[in-house]
């Protein structure tokens, strides 16, 4: 099935229509700045122009930087707080007359990766960790998505929320090199093996590109991978999310 995928992230919104069956874009990602402050109103209005940019007429899967259950924001995430218990489904559908299948951003990415990707047929506990503006994180068992956990959310040693001390956005605002951020990032690998005994991390996120430069840092004794379809994980687990609740 062909589906347009929407990846909203802190820095840019992309989109592109997705064959499903394969995971592989059939057209070209476009993609525009996020706004800022990124208001409901704001965004909105770049999902309406990515619709008619691609003069698309029917469902469309979105992956959403931050917790969402049903369908509603429980969380502001990086965006703007004024996304907090807002209904992401129905704000979209209602702007573009399109029915809108909304989720995570991580679990999308984790989605295609498990599906398609780096986690395909692996068995037991698989953790994706998306690295950017903030820290994504999906969770998987058997290939079966158990939603909606926050690792970026944990707090580190020092009693502050760990995505503020390990995020890419933090490595560049903070001037870090890439050892410096990585034996950062080692941390929340290694707090991740102790709580979750996962079998296969997957890595995705910009920096995920940089990963044959940085591993040398990591410390972990647990599988870690990266994401095979790299940048444009949400986008085609956001077109696989909503082709699954069309069947559904």
């Amino acid at each position: 099935m062909k589906i347009l995928g929407f990846d909203i992230g802190g820095s840019g919104i992309k989109a592109a229509i997705v064959d499903t069956k394969i995971g592989e874009l059939i057209s070209e990602r476009h993609r525009i700045a996020t706004p800022k402050p990124a208001t409901p109103e704001a965004v909105t209005k770049v999902v309406q122009e990515m619709v008619a940019h691609f003069n698309w007429k029917k469902a469309v899967g979105c992956s959403f930087p931050t917790t969402i259950v049903d369908g509603q924001c429980i969380h502001s995430g990086n965006l703007s707080e004024k996304w907090l218990n807002v209904k992401v489904d129905k704000l979209f559908k209602k702007a573009t007359k399109l029915p809108f299948y909304v989720s995570n951003d991580a679990d999308l990415a984790g989605l295609s990766e498990v599906s398609l990707g780096a986690g395909k047929n692996e068995k037991g506990v698989t953790i994706v960790i998306t690295i950017g503006t903030g820290i994504g994180s999906g969770l998987f068992y058997d290939g079966k998505l158990i939603p909606n956990l926050e690792l970026g959310k944990m707090l580190h040693s020092d009693g502050k929320i760990i995505e503020y001390y390990t995020a890419d956005s933090v490595r560049k605002k903070q001037d870090l090199s890439l050892k410096e951020w990585a034996l950062r990032f080692d941390e929340l690998l290694n707090y991740v093996r102790i709580v979750f005994s996962p079998s296969l991390i997957i890595l995705g996120g910009g920096i995920s590109k940089k990963y044959d430069d940085f591993k040398q840092y990591l410390t972990t004794d647990v599988n870690v991978k990266v994401a095979e379809f790299r940048n444009n994980a949400g986008i085609i687990g956001a077109a696989m999310y909503a082709h699954k609740r069309i069947k559904d």
